[in-house]
């Protein structure tokens, strides 16, 4: 007989097939957390990519009308527990399992909105408040989830969560420069005209980068043996990326997108194997 249970676990493999398909380094960087915390961080990430598939590629269908609706189904789904939407119900569940805060929802859902019609930030306040809402937030849902309830730990990795987030989401920007300016017409670096974007504008972002990542790996060292070695295998696949990045002319980030080989993201899972049981994070 089928039971609510059926029903969700059905939701929560439909979670993991938005992740599989969006995106396979995350894929393959959640599968080597333990089986225990998947579900759930697959749950968060399709979440995630619901809202920003709204946001960046239905442009023939009114966005704004699309988030609202998104919105009001995220809290009904909430507080009810329950959600015919398959993801929304695999977050539901994580968001109960997990006590992750409303207020991280919000302020996620927020940047969103802010994608609907702000093109160009003008201030490092703005653009700070942007990643703050649409990456580093998500990195702290997750961390609840790594944590397992344990509050004090969760509260002392928070400032490293977020720069951890904070530096993909950088990444993202500089690897997505040519789409976004293109396609999406935004510009997020404060004061810069991606047309004149030159070597200068591209070290002062990188200098960002490299910080947050050195504090980010501090962080990665204190998480629970369950979720150091996935989190791990994350930064490391962005960081390889950044290490391209930073290779490459700033006239060729706008004319290609960086990526890396699916031969070299396995080349990463093996070394960084190897390196956190040699203790050489």
């Amino acid at each position: 007989m089928n039971t609510i249970e059926t029903y969700s676990a059905v939701c929560m493999k439909c979670s993991r097939e938005v992740t599989k398909h969006y995106s396979t380094s995350f894929s393959w960087a959640i599968k080597l957390l333990h089986k225990d915390l998947q579900r759930h961080i697959h749950a968060i990430y399709g979440f995630v990519r619901l809202a920003d598939e709204i946001v960046d590629t239905f442009h023939q269908y009114d966005k704004e009308k699309l988030l609202n609706v998104f919105r009001s189904d995220v809290y009904a789904a909430i507080h009810n527990k329950v959600s015919l939407n398959p993801v929304l119900q695999s977050f539901q569940l994580t968001i109960h399992q997990y006590n992750i805060p409303l207020q991280l929802v919000d302020d996620f859902l927020e940047s969103m909105e802010m994608d609907l019609d702000k093109k160009v930030y003008h201030t490092h306040e703005e653009l700070d408040s942007y990643i703050y809402g649409s990456a580093e937030v998500v990195g702290l849902m997750c961390l609840m989830v790594f944590c397992e309830g344990n509050e004090a730990l969760y509260n002392d990795l928070v400032p490293t969560a977020q720069q951890l987030g904070a530096a993909f989401q950088k990444i993202n920007f500089l690897r997505d420069l040519e789409d976004d300016q293109s396609h999406l017409q935004r510009s997020y670096f404060p004061g810069v005209d991606l047309r004149n974007f030159d070597e200068q504008v591209k070290q002062t972002v990188e200098n960002g980068i490299a910080t947050d990542f050195e504090a980010a790996m501090k962080g990665i060292l204190k998480l629970p043996i369950k979720a150091r070695f996935g989190v791990y295998v994350a930064y490391r696949y962005y960081f390889s990326l950044f290490k391209r990045i930073r290779k490459q002319r700033a006239a060729s980030i706008l004319q290609q997108r960086i990526r890396i080989p699916n031969v070299q993201k396995l080349a990463i899972i093996l070394d960084a194997g190897i390196r956190s049981k040699m203790g050489a994070w």
